[in-house]
């Protein structure tokens, strides 16, 4: 079952970030948005998150508006900011009791999301003390709780290392082949390996784009 935007626009006083931006994902697939700081990504992740509103468009899944029903949008999407969403006083284990039953953490720790993400090597650490991969596989293991069919990702593997991208992207690959949609924003033309299609935002535009490994022709386009 596919997601699908339409029209969506978004402005701030007198500037126009997103310019009737139309988008469709196919079930079990992923597609990478990519752009210039500031050109409104992560205005147009959380807009579909529902952190901020849309000044106008639409967004369907299984033919219901999720920009208008919010415990529908809930109950199927999964959003993870750029920022962190975790309790910094708490450690990674009680982090987790907030979207987990104990049996339900035990099980995914033993072979199932928690473990592909790795959290079974940090859980009694603070979120404070965190390192910034570890805060984002956390933060990727609490949204994922409730297995959503759509999954948003804010420029998921900025600034981690190449253990903490492979733990991510084992995920995703798995998350992928079981059906799920994953709608991510990028700066890392690593993570396009995960998309089937890329999109250039630029201007408020979204525009398709064939990433054929050439960095310097799609920073010209960028």
């Amino acid at each position: 079952m596919a997601i699908e935007l339409i029209g969506i626009r978004k402005s701030y006083r007198h500037k126009k970030v997103l310019e009737g931006v139309s988008l469709k994902v196919e079930e079990g697939s992923c597609v990478g948005i990519l752009g210039g700081n500031g050109c409104g990504k992560s205005t147009l992740l959380s807009i579909l998150a529902g952190v901020q509103r849309a000044d106008e468009g639409t967004f369907l899944y299984q033919g219901e508006n999720l920009l208008r029903d919010g415990a529908r949008r809930n109950s199927v999407l999964g959003y993870v900011p750029q920022g962190n969403p975790l309790i910094e006083e708490l450690n990674a284990w009680d982090n987790l009791r907030m979207w987990y039953d104990k049996n339900t953490i035990r099980k995914e720790l033993a072979g199932g999301v928690l473990s592909m993400l790795g959290i079974d090597s940090f859980l009694k650490v603070p979120v404070r003390k965190m390192s910034g991969g570890m805060k984002k596989r956390l933060s990727i293991g609490c949204t994922v709780a409730a297995h959503p069919k759509i999954l948003l990702l804010d420029e998921p593997s900025t600034a981690l290392d190449l253990i903490c991208k492979e733990h991510i992207y084992q995920y995703l690959k798995q998350y992928k082949k079981e059906g799920g949609i994953v709608l991510l924003t990028t700066h890392d033309t690593q993570e396009l390996e995960l998309c089937e299609q890329c999109c250039i935002l630029k201007q408020g535009v979204l525009s398709p784009y064939q990433y054929d490994g050439d960095i310097h022709r799609l920073a010209g386009n960028l």
